[in-house]
């Protein structure tokens, strides 16, 4: 059976720490894959905000989800601390790819819990068409 193997970045540009709260759990006991994509959304929210960007306001523009992969190492559960850190990269004239290393705290240590990447195109959503990628967002995002 062929598996999804998603290729990282070798470095990331941003990070933060979330804890898997009860209502983050599936019938498992575990964070089902629907919460690896919310987690990754947050961390996606976050790296945005921290360059005076959102998903409906990308430097004048909006960005859209055209795809999604993950790649399952580890189980997260309740009260587990997450660090995902997040890049930009593989940029075109339409769009890019965010890339997210989740990485659970065991310890000292932080360990893979799963790799993430979504496929994001730049929209504007009041004309519903495709646009490019804005020179501003391009610069400080590769910074």
């Amino acid at each position: 059976m062929e598996r999804i193997k998603i290729s990282l970045p070798a470095t990331f540009n941003f990070s933060t720490v979330i804890v898997i709260r009860i209502t983050d759990l599936n019938y498992g006991g575990h964070v089902g894959n629907d919460v690896f994509l919310s987690l990754a959304h947050e961390a996606r929210q976050q790296f945005l905000d921290k360059h005076g960007y959102a998903e409906l306001n990308f430097a004048g523009t909006g960005l859209i989800m055209t795809d999604a992969a993950v790649e399952f190492k580890r189980e997260l559960l309740y009260k587990d601390e997450v660090r995902i850190s997040v890049t930009a990269s593989g940029f075109d004239k339409l769009g890019f790819d965010f890339h997210y290393l989740m990485e659970v705290k065991d310890g000292e240590r932080w360990l893979t819990a799963g790799k993430v990447k979504t496929g994001m195109i730049c929209f504007d959503y009041a004309q519903k068409k495709k646009v490019a990628v804005p020179a501003e967002a391009l610069k400080k995002l590769n910074e």
